[in-house]
């Protein structure tokens, strides 16, 4: 099966430094913006079924309200315990103002 691209929302909604959950064709995500930079990922933890939109975010990481551990949102890397699974992150491109997500 091929990706497809969604229209997710548009950039200038997402705030600077922050997490904004968004659903995309059925999809609960969660979008993040750092430096002009934007990620998208999955917005439920691996590990304990916690919405991620709820969590800190800084530094490119993001903290689950639940049991604390923290994905690297860049490439959805667990960074510590109790994580064991990485969580999935989306590709995503920029167009006349709107962020889309690619989703296969």
């Amino acid at each position: 099966m091929s990706e497809q691209w969604f229209d997710a929302v548009a950039l200038d909604a997402l705030p600077e430094d922050d997490v904004s959950a968004v659903a995309v064709a059925g999809l609960d995500l969660a979008f993040f913006k750092v430096g002009g930079d934007v990620f998208a990922t999955a917005n439920i933890c691996t590990h304990g079924h916690a919405r991620l939109c709820d969590g800190f975010f800084e530094d490119f990481e993001i903290e689950c309200p639940l049991h604390h551990g923290r994905f690297d949102v860049r490439n959805g890397k667990a960074m510590c315990a109790p994580l064991t699974e990485g969580l999935r992150t989306l590709p995503i491109k920029i167009d006349n103002g709107r962020v889309f997500v690619a989703i296969d």
